[in-house]
């Protein structure tokens, strides 16, 4: 079905045609209409809708019904999702998978209202204590609204642990045409679970391992699906990149400005090409490395002072001169704007 939908409502139709089916939360500008349209849909589906007192309370009882097999997720923005760090940490720790979405504002602090990606840290570095991981999915359009939340179910249950859709405020405000197709639902069974029945009666979860050699063990065996996940799942798109000398980085909102920067520059004979991360964790190493062939600088592009800005240094190990070049406080760079940072730059090499 085709429709007309903003991105913030297509995340929860996204989840329902993965299988959610409980919603835990607290509304939040500018992620509310999440919440909004979980209450409105998971009755209809059989499913349980809350709205908690607060994001503390939210994420423990994410906590629960993933403990009890359901998918199950959340949502919030920058406050609250640092109310609910010391709950993901849990959820990695006792190994629950779940979909927590993080509409990102201006901060820190209260901050503002207005688009931002300063939670790069927070979700992709992890955020709460402890050694673990979050899998990240940074949609860029509202149709990867939904698609990217399904994924993030899937990977979730593929891997035993939370798994994050990292959207700034302008994709979850935007409406564009959204294509949605049922699917049939595979969710892998759940040997682990506690469902409050006699066969789960021996299940135990939790995350608490008093001895330091069982500790240990259990954080090595984080350590290797996180290896697993970092070799098998890192995705990422390129753009114009075949024959770039100039190759662009960016994700979620300022991709899309970045790419038609890029058919601006094209069009006046600059050879410049976007690559664009999908997943920020595991972040697409691999593929960024083997898009520079051929490039003579790089420039990563963000509404932060510079957090991806580091993993692509990471990646590219001094390779390549990258250069960054940032907006905050809800400020969205323009075509124009980048485009003259282009020129700038080419002025600059010659």
């Amino acid at each position: 079905m085709r429709q007309l939908c903003k991105g913030n409502v297509a995340v929860v139709k996204g989840a329902l045609l993965a299988g959610c089916r409980a919603y835990y939360g607290y509304p939040i500008t500018p992620a509310s209409e999440i919440a909004e349209s979980a209450a409105l849909y998971l009755p209809q589906t059989g499913g349980t809708f809350v709205q908690a007192e607060s994001e503390v309370a939210a994420i423990n009882m994410v906590y629960g019904a993933a403990a009890a097999g359901i998918r199950v997720m959340t949502a919030s923005s920058g406050p609250g999702l640092s109310l609910m760090q010391e709950g993901i940490s849990y959820l990695a720790g006792a190994e629950l998978p779940c979909v927590i979405v993080d509409v990102m504002r201006g901060g820190p602090g209260l901050g503002n209202i207005a688009p931002e990606q300063g939670d790069y840290f927070a979700t992709v570095k992890g955020g709460g204590h402890g050694n673990y991981r979050n899998l990240v999915l940074a949609p860029a359009s509202v149709q990867e609204m939904a698609e990217l939340t399904m994924l993030a179910f899937d990977l979730a249950d593929k891997y035993r642990n939370p798994a994050i859709v990292l959207a700034d405020g302008f994709i979850g405000q935007m409406m564009e045409p959204l294509v949605l197709e049922y699917r049939e639902i595979v969710a892998p069974e759940k040997l682990w679970a506690v469902r409050g029945t006699p066969e789960t009666r021996a299940n135990l979860v939790s995350s608490i391992y008093l001895e330091p050699d069982d500790l240990e063990a259990h954080e090595r065996e984080l350590e290797a699906k996180y290896l697993r996940a970092q070799r098998d799942e890192p995705r990422s798109e390129l753009f114009r990149t075949e024959d770039a000398e100039i190759l662009v980085v960016g994700y979620g909102i300022v991709s899309r400005v970045l790419r038609s920067m890029v058919e601006q520059a094209r069009a006046n004979g600059l050879k410049v090409g976007l690559f664009r991360p999908i997943t920020l964790w595991p972040f697409p190493s691999r593929q960024l490395a083997k898009a520079i062939a051929g490039v003579s600088q790089v420039l990563v592009v963000e509404l932060s002072n510079g957090q991806m800005f580091e993993d692509v240094q990471l990646a590219l190990n001094g390779k390549k001169r990258v250069d960054f070049y940032g907006r905050v406080g809800g400020n969205v760079p323009s075509v124009e704007e980048l485009y003259a940072q282009i020129e700038d730059r080419i002025a600059a090499a010659v």
